[in-house]
């Protein structure tokens, strides 16, 4: 009864909790499935999942770690948000994920140190820099243009409680980007893993986390094959 008309069920693979999809928008990509299995979880996190899609990332999140406190999905498109919140209903899990049809750059003050954990898969694609897809629910996605990098960062910084963690993925080509404006919002880099495709040699993929105020030592783990 919640499906609409180009929608289907995708099984999480995780005590029988399924997402929905469609046909007609941006659907989720294996990157959003490793970056929920590579962010670290503590007991009673407060997690924000920025960019949120149909809810893939914190979805997932939940369903590996049902001892979180809560998780809020931010998406700014209204399909999109749509899409995710059905996924929660037909979940049963309105008690613990949440979704806000809200860009980031609105999210109240009353926020501010409100999360120990925020995940992100972000645009990867800087505005203007080519290849825009034609649809504009999918560009948006794929590039810059709703929201940055540096934003997202920024917005984060203020919405972590000292000690929270930024979990984010990313091409490649962006680590020197996404380093430098991490130390430049006082959260310190401390966990990265990079990710190849299929029988490819180089990555293409990263996975970062770092954390809000302290200072830690980078750890580079394994490469990983997607």
């Amino acid at each position: 009864m919640l499906l609409k008309e180009n929608e289907t069920l995708e099984d999480l693979l995780i005590d029988g909790l399924k997402i929905i999809q469609n046909k007609n928008l941006y659907r989720f990509s294996s990157d959003a499935v490793l970056l929920s299995k590579f962010a670290s979880f503590k007991k009673g996190d407060v997690v924000a999942d920025f960019c949120a899609g149909s809810g893939i990332v914190g979805m997932h999140f939940y369903a590996l770690n049902k001892d979180v406190k809560r998780v809020d999905g931010y998406e700014i498109q209204e399909d999109l948000a749509d899409t995710f919140a059905r996924s929660i209903e037909y979940n049963k899990i309105q008690d613990k994920v949440f979704c806000y049809n809200t860009p980031i750059q609105e999210i109240g003050k009353e926020k501010n140190g409100e999360y120990s954990l925020i995940l992100c898969n972000p645009p990867y694609k800087k505005k203007n820099s080519g290849g825009t897809n034609p649809e504009g629910h999918i560009a948006i996605c794929r590039h810059e243009i709703a929201v940055t990098l540096q934003e997202i960062i920024e917005i984060s910084a203020k919405k972590l409680k000292h000690g929270g963690r930024l979990a984010m993925c990313q091409r490649v080509e962006r680590l020197t980007d996404m380093l430098s404006l991490m130390r430049a919002n006082k959260i310190e880099p401390y966990k990265l893993q990079f990710v190849v495709s299929g029988k490819e040699e180089k990555p293409y993929l990263f996975l970062i986390e770092g954390v809000k105020g302290i200072c830690r030592q980078l750890t580079v783990l394994e490469t990983i094959r997607n």
